[in-house]
């Protein structure tokens, strides 16, 4: 346990200091004169320093550190449009719940007002996408202040904090006492809420559980699954909760959630009530939403019961209810004999041999290849939204994609946390051709930083999410075209990665073989059929 111990030094010193005692050990970041301060302070203390191409990255990056560790990750970017090109990530922290400490560098204080360069007030345009967001004006705070951002992100509900410092302040030497900041709690639910909430499920006839990122993010993986194996309730998994309850769980279901329309309660665990799930309407069922804070109980749906509060002592706590219970093992051998036949039918698109590549044929490759520790990266629209029901989570926190902002280009971002975090597991970067032009640049960060990911683009030469229902909508498509075969493969290349093109279906295998075994960032670069949609139930209102 770290003690309280007394500093002195520039403002960067202190701000790495408190980074350093709060037990941080990773700083991502795009170098900048407004944070040289920060930068050489991280070098000194012997941070280990990802720099990236671009801020988003950069902000990418961190936030998928804190997916992959439960604890804050950390971004340090520099003024004005080093600020201002983070804050679409920071956004997608906002929405994931991701404990995110973004510190930013700030143009002079004491020469405020005067046009200094990327003199902009950053505060006002992240405030609404942070929990906290403030400018340190005095040196001797910096720590301090450094010290509670780190808290505040990791307290329940978890999510971005953002701090600036102005150059001159940064640069002052000033005094400091490091000291500990109470562990992050969440709060105590109402056991009323809870014995509501495990009656509803006891007693239903078709009941069914869905868990959220917030399971992950509350270490109840364990909790959930002691709840379900004793009230005998199927479980379904969202986002960052893929693989909280393995996917050969008995009670594990993936391909059955339109079943939940036929469920009588559905309880809904550490996750918004939001357009992934019918906003929380599920045919008839009764709804219970269970939160790791109050604040986070969904209003624009009725519940009939919403505990609120530390997940596994909830979770745990409905295992543990003794009350009457009816049994479920119809309702569970209905769902599996479902489940069973969704899969056995999914065969013929995993295993297509149709020319052009059907996409489902490219996951089927991968999923062959992959092992049960993977960790699995998506960004893109069609080609990730195959990998997402196809692929099979089996250990939480190892799928990764951007959460219902829906913001493309943390792929690269995401993969080299992910390399960080497991440097002996495979890592695979799932990226559809358009998600790959935002980030395509930050292969050489990759490269740079020797971070071997294999890397496989549906590369289909459309914007296949908004093609297809446009189409749909109008008969015709704007502005939804990118260019046919493009060499991706030989973009990596000319950046010190490797790569190959494939247009064959018996030539994914070999090629996916060589990118995990590349040992160098290595990309994919598969040419599907642009003609094939996925079919979405989601929508946008």
């Amino acid at each position: 346990m770290n003690t309280a111990r007394d500093i002195e030094g520039e403002g960067g010193r202190l701000a790495v200091a408190a980074l350093r005692h709060a037990g941080v050990d990773t700083v991502f970041t795009l170098s900048g004169g407004h944070i040289f301060s920060l930068l050489h302070a991280a070098a000194e203390a012997g941070l280990r320093i990802v720099d990236v191409r671009h801020e988003q990255t950069a902000v990418f990056a961190a936030e998928a550190y804190a997916k992959l560790t439960r604890r804050p990750g950390v971004a340090l970017l520099t003024a004005g449009p080093g600020v201002t090109n983070g804050i679409s990530a920071m956004a997608g922290a906002w929405f994931n719940g991701s404990p995110l400490v973004v510190l930013g560098g700030r143009a002079s204080q004491r020469r405020w007002g005067s046009g200094s360069l990327q003199e902009l007030d950053h505060v006002p345009m992240v405030a609404p996408v942070t929990k906290a967001a403030r400018t340190v004006t005095a040196t001797d705070r910096i720590a301090d202040e450094v010290r509670d951002a780190l808290a505040l992100a990791a307290s329940p509900h978890r999510g971005p904090v953002f701090l600036d410092f102005p150059i001159d302040v940064l640069h002052r030497r000033a005094a400091a006492t490091l000291t500990e900041s109470p562990s992050p709690a969440a709060g105590s639910p109402d056991p009323d809420e809870i014995d509501k909430a495990a009656a509803l499920l006891a007693g239903a006839e078709r009941p069914a559980l869905v868990a959220g990122g917030d399971v992950w993010w509350g270490g109840a993986w364990t909790a959930l699954r002691h709840c379900a194996e004793e009230l005998r309730v199927p479980v379904f998994m969202n986002g960052q909760g893929r693989g909280c309850l393995p996917a050969d769980h008995e009670l594990a279901f993936a391909r059955t959630r339109r079943s939940l329309t036929e469920a009588d309660v559905v309880a809904v665990v550490g996750t918004p009530l939001d357009f992934r799930l019918s906003f929380g309407r599920f045919g008839d069922a009764q709804v219970v939403h269970i939160v790791d804070e109050p604040a986070q109980r969904a209003t624009h749906v009725a519940t009939a019961a919403a505990p609120a509060g530390d997940l596994t002592a909830i979770l745990g706590a409905m295992a543990a209810w003794r009350g009457e219970r009816r049994g479920h093992e119809e309702w569970i051998g209905r769902l599996r004999e479902r489940e069973r036949a969704l899969r056995r039918a999914e065969e013929a698109q995993l295993g297509s041999d149709s020319d052009p590549i059907h996409p489902a044929r490219v996951i089927g490759e991968v999923r062959a290849q992959l092992a049960k520790d993977a960790v699995v990266v998506g960004d893109g629209g069609d080609f990730v939204s195959y990998a997402g029901k196809f692929l099979d989570s089996h250990l939480p926190g190892h799928w990764l994609d951007p959460g219902p902002y829906g913001c493309l280009g943390n792929g690269v971002g995401y993969a080299a946390a992910a390399r960080l975090r497991h440097p002996g597991r495979q890592v695979a970067l799932l990226l559809g051709d358009g998600a790959f032009g935002f980030s395509a640049s930050d292969v050489d960060t990759l490269v740079r930083h020797r971070l071997p990911v294999a890397m496989i683009v549906g590369n289909n030469g459309i914007w296949g999410l908004e093609k297809h229902p446009m189409n749909d909508l109008y008969g015709s498509d704007v502005a939804a075209d990118l260019r046919p075969g493009c060499r991706y493969d030989q973009l990596v290349q000319a950046l010190g990665g490797a790569g190959e093109v494939v247009e064959r279906p018996a030539d994914i295998a070999p090629a996916l073989r060589r990118a995990f075994a590349a040992g160098v960032p290595y990309l994919v670069n598969v040419l599907t059929d642009p003609k094939v949609s996925y079919k979405r139930s989601s929508k946008l209102g």
